[in-house]
């Protein structure tokens, strides 16, 4: 079942991906695997996917803890600066840096174990109340102070786009974050990339493809419905 579930993906990637002028190799699937066993994350495995995304600490700590395979690990949930500790070093990227107290944080235990910490700036485009982020006029700000940080490094830009019937209503959300990483680079900041534009999910991921995303996080489309009990 897994295995034509993400081969119905990849074909919806290389043609998105070729759509806007791409190859399919320029997308990173991100296996979104929170709420999942590991038996699954290892059939993912398996079939070839290499990054795999979770939302909360804990269960992040747990899976890797739990997968002997090399593969990158994302947070890709909304992060405590209390829990920052837990995951530096452990992940390939966070993409959900959402405040300067949390940059801070992240700047701090990395100096501590002298690492340097990869992350996204997450942008609340939709200015959803329920959704975590910053707005967008507010990232050129936070681009300069990251520029002044030693041990994190932006490599681009998050957002989570609402949930819609239509997948096309959601299209200018992502020429919207798209827009800005052409603005952001063009400022030339230190230790800022706009290589890294995370957006897309299960119900709109080929339309942020044709719209500019080079990563996106697939969970229900990938692994099946979700059981929270």
């Amino acid at each position: 079942m897994m295995k034509e579930q993400l081969e119905s993906i990849q074909h919806t990637i290389k043609k998105a991906a070729e759509k806007s002028g791409r190859k399919e190799e320029d997308i990173t699937l991100i296996a979104v695997s929170k709420t999942y066993p590991a038996s699954a994350i290892q059939e993912a495995i398996a079939l070839g996917c290499k990054d795999f995304g979770e939302n909360k600490v804990q269960e992040l700590v747990q899976k890797i803890e739990s997968i002997e395979e090399p593969v990158n690990w994302h947070m890709i949930g909304h992060l405590q600066t209390n829990k920052v500790k837990y995951i530096i070093g452990k992940t390939a990227l966070v993409h959900s840096v959402d405040s300067l107290k949390l940059l801070k944080e992240i700047q701090k235990q990395s100096l501590k174990k002298d690492v340097i910490t990869s992350i996204l700036l997450e942008v609340n485009v939709a200015q959803e109340d329920s959704k975590s982020g910053i707005l967008l006029e507010e990232a050129m700000d936070y681009a300069s102070s990251i520029s002044k940080l030693s041990h994190v490094r932006c490599e681009g830009l998050m957002t989570v786009a609402p949930y819609v019937e239509n997948p096309e209503d959601n299209r200018l959300v992502f020429r919207q974050l798209y827009d800005l990483s052409v603005d952001m680079q063009k400022q030339k900041f230190d230790n800022i990339n706009m290589h890294v534009l995370s957006m897309g999910m299960s119900n709109d991921y080929w339309v942020a493809i044709e719209e500019g995303a080079t990563m996106v996080r697939i969970g229900t489309a990938l692994f099946g419905a979700r059981n929270y009990t």
